[in-house]
């Protein structure tokens, strides 16, 4: 097999994912990158670009907990811990601008849940991680050498949330305070570098304490902790010299009560005093994360702004800072999610400047909000990355190439599409609309026009959506496009403005002009009847030029169902539509002959219309040919089926008849067959399974159905879940194919029909380790046209012939959009001129 080629020959456009659901898994590096655990990987977010600038694979299991180790110079970090439930603990090392897997501390039982990590030396990194053993280690990290374990504190039955590494003031000496499910936080030091030893107890939160975190101040250290208690707990601690015992005699001074401790280093005894500085109380549930704005240069000094962020479950998160006349401490700033059927948050974060600070959420979702210059104190949501919390499992371009759907096991519908900035120099992809927001686990989409597609969930039933005028109007201002030639694809007086679910439901319901209309005119007699209370429609028209945030995707962007289609006697698995949109073809979940038939449905009635039996068990994909005169389906039977459209003028009153198909016994693949595809002419068409094999059949013509293997038998590696031929740089000589296997690599073939065999196949490249997903390839889809989504749009002639030339280099780009297990779709732009 040949070598990959040049790296230019897939680039990745865009990821899109969002954060891990647990505490401790998201990090503010002091140049302003963002890390966060996402599935087994971990991403590298930067804010300004609003893009994933790196992936970093390396854990088998959840990413759990993710630590820059900062400086003490505020320089640029180095190392990034992360720890996952894997049971082990990956310092990444960064160079040459990318991050490299250095030590990995492998020792635990259990999924490790938090992590934190300081500098001893320059070479030597101290790290110390919790986890569901019921254990707390320290870890000792030298260079390019594994890992050494100094201790394990070992809890009994009891679990340790959040662990926190300081080292204590006027020493070397480090200090680890862990808080846990005892209510306490505990505080150790490691004394001569080897011993630990217990130092303190801090009692007062009445329930578990799930975040800590240290700071230094002149001197002096601080620890916040929070907990389900709804309480933050800010306790000092300072060093205690020879003469500050005399003072604690005199009746006349009040004092907070302190608990002393010694520590030895160097030969020299060292006496510090812990007491309770602050006790916050402003959240009205449980608080998960606790942050300090961090420290920073100005003019040659050290600066360290006395602020704490704080984030809890009552969707909130409150900026804390105390009063410059009385140092009482204050809530300065609080924001926070409104609406929506979603819980609240898990962590935060503030970055370096402390002019952003952001939390992510319970469903995964990144929170950003900016200070606003203009505005001093007001803060406003700014626009962030998002993706699927669960697996992706499968996604469809718009017939035009503009905008990504996509389906996964989060309930969700999601769509995403190029936001041009107003400069027109940047371009980043975002999730503009949230179509779908179900109460299923999703399995399969079809797009059936511009603004219409069919989706499947673990249900018996398929649902059909169009999109509202809000989307249109609001699709035409983040992308680009012209709005009339958008408005003029259907029929736009009859749109309604938006949706809303109605309470426990689960279809959206459409909410037109004369429902706003009526809802705003209601005045001051609102709540005549008791069921006024409770609003049927959540749903607020809004005029949006950038991506919209959360909240706004929870409730304004919904799409109204317009069709509900019942056939299946089991939970849907895929779907697929016809170049017109004038058929869907659909399958479910099958163990028996009878429940294994694909069902055809008329979408202009949207009345089944046949079904087609052939196959024993699931059929795993469907793809109807370009000229839609043939449909493929492929099964868990490790068969494939092939059926052709009947003209209408034959005896034959049924739509489509079997014209071909494989036998068990005589077939190639030998086990399930996961994946189909078309050529882009309509000759031949493939299919991939988990025998690691992928074929090539054909030729496919209208007189004569003899179809057989025209390829050699391609072995790729490894099971193979996905295919897709791509219709821009594929000619009658020559095809292009990408592949994705289990392991999440995604292959690129150039196949030439009537070679011989072994010759036909040849290796173009490949996804290196940071581009492949870490889980199973999902869907693999290429964009139905060449150019690269959003770089070229116009409304008229005249913008056309402007642009003549950028749309000449267009033609030699495509791009290919997947899904993935690993919560991720993935968009890459391939060169023609690299291949």
């Amino acid at each position: 097999m040949a070598p990959p080629l040049l790296e230019t020959c897939m680039e990745t456009c865009h990821v899109a994912c969002c954060a891990n659901r647990t505490p401790n898994v998201v990090s503010w590096s002091r140049r302003g990158t963002v890390a966060f655990g996402t599935c087994n990987s971990v991403a590298l977010y930067n804010p300004q670009e609003r893009a994933v600038v790196a992936l970093l694979n390396g854990h088998t299991g959840r990413v759990n907990a993710v630590r820059w180790i900062h400086r003490s110079d505020c320089g640029q970090e180095r190392h990034l811990v992360s720890a996952g439930s894997d049971n082990r603990l990956i310092v990444w090392e960064a160079q040459n601008d990318t991050f490299i897997r250095s030590v990995e501390c492998t020792g635990h039982t259990a999924p490790v849940s938090s992590v934190d990590g300081i500098y001893l030396h320059e070479s030597q990194i101290l790290v110390a991680s919790s986890a569901s053993d019921s254990t707390v280690r320290l870890w000792l990290c030298r260079g390019d050498t594994n890992a050494e374990c100094l201790h394990t504190l070992s809890f009994g039955s009891g679990f340790m949330m959040d662990v926190s590494l300081a080292l204590l003031p006027g020493s070397r000496v480090p200090i680890v305070a862990c808080g846990g499910d005892d209510s306490r936080v505990h505080l150790y030091v490691l004394n001569h570098g080897k011993e630990l030893q217990k130092a303190l107890t801090l009692q007062g939160h009445e329930d578990w304490v799930r975040g800590l975190a240290w700071i230094s101040m002149g001197g002096e250290l601080l620890l916040a902790s929070c907990s389900q208690d709804c309480l933050i707990r800010v306790w000092r601690l300072c060093a205690k010299s020879g003469t500050d015992g005399h003072s604690d005699d005199d009746p006349t001074i009040i004092r907070m009560k302190e608990d002393i401790f010694e520590v030895h280093w160097n030969d020299k005894s060292f006496k510090f005093a812990v007491s309770l500085e602050t006790v916050l109380a402003g959240h009205e549930n449980w608080v998960y994360g606790v942050h300090w704005h961090p420290p920073f240069y100005k003019d040659g000094e050290l600066q360290q702004p006395l602020s704490l962020l704080s984030a809890s479950m009552d969707k909130t998160m409150i900026l804390w800072a105390p009063e410059e006349g009385s140092g009482v401490w204050v809530e300065q700033v609080r924001v926070g999610e409104v609406g929506g059927n979603t819980l609240g948050f898990f962590g935060c974060q503030m970055s370096p400047d402390g002019c952003m600070i952001m939390a992510h959420a319970f469903h995964g979702a990144l929170h950003l909000w900016c200070k606003d210059q203009g505005d001093e104190g007001q803060w406003r949501p700014a626009v962030v990355i998002s993706g699927h919390f669960n697996a992706v499992q499968d996604l469809s371009w718009d017939p035009e190439g503009e905008f990504i759907l996509s389906v996964g096991s989060d309930q969700t519908t999601r769509l995403f599409t190029p936001w041009k900035k107003n400069d027109g120099k940047q371009l980043t992809w975002h999730e503009i609309s949230r179509p779908q927001i179900h109460g299923y686990d999703m399995q399969c989409l079809a797009m059936v026009g511009r603004f219409q597609f069919v989706s499947g969930a673990d249900e018996k039933v398929l649902r059909v959506f169009q999109a509202p005028r809000n989307f249109v109007e609001n699709f035409a201002n983040i992308s680009g496009i012209c709005r009339e030639r958008l408005l003029m694809t259907g029929d736009a007086a009859n749109l309604p403005e938006g949706a809303s679910t109605p309470a426990l439901g689960l279809s959206n319901k459409a909410v037109f002009q004369g429902d706003l209309v009526q809802k705003s005119s209601e005045g001051e007699d609102k709540f005549n009847r008791v069921s006024d209370q409770y609003q049927e429609s959540y749903f607020h028209p809004l005029n949006m030029t950038e991506p919209p945030p959360e909240d706004h995707l929870l409730q304004n962007t919904l799409w109204p169902e317009v069709q509900k289609l019942y056939g299946h006697g089991f939970e849907m698995f895929c779907l697929a539509a016809d170049r017109g949109g004038t058929l869907v073809a659909s399958a479910c979940k099958a163990t028996k002959t009878e429940h294994a038939s694909v069902l055809l449905w008329d979408t202009s009635s949207w009345r089944q219309v046949q079904a087609l039996s052939y196959h024993t068990l699931t059929v795993t994909q469907m793809a109807f040919s370009p000229d839609s005169k043939f449909l493929l389906a492929v099964s868990r039977d490790r068969t494939w089926s092939l059926w052709k459209r009947n003209s209408p003028t034959s005896e034959n009153s049924e739509r489509f008849s079997l014209c071909a198909h494989t036998a068990k016994e005589s077939a190639v693949h030998s086990r399930i067959i996961w994946s189909c595809d078309w050529s882009p002419d309509g000759a031949y068409f493939t299919t991939c399974s988990r025998d690691k094999k992928v074929i090539v059949w054909g030729r496919i013509e209208a007189e004569h159905c003899d179809v057989k293997p025209c390829s050699s038998i391609l072995d790729v590696g490894d099971s193979a879940t996905a295919v897709a031929f791509c219709p821009v740089f594929s000619s009658a000589n020559s095809y292009l194919l990408a592949v994705g296997l289990e392991s999440g690599r995604i292959l690129l073939y150039k196949w030439t029909p009537g070679l011989m065999p072994a010759s036909d196949w040849i290796f173009c490249g490949q996804t290196d380790g940071s581009q492949s997903h870490c889980l199973a390839v999902k869907r693999l889809r290429w964009r139905p046209r060449p150019g690269r989504a959003g770089h070229v749009h116009s409304c008229g002639v005249a913008q056309e012939k402007e642009k003549s030339g950028q749309t000449d280099s267009e033609s030699s780009w495509a791009q290919l959009c997947s899904a993935s297990a690993d919560h991720s779709v993935k968009i890459f732009t391939i060169n023609k001129q690299a291949l």
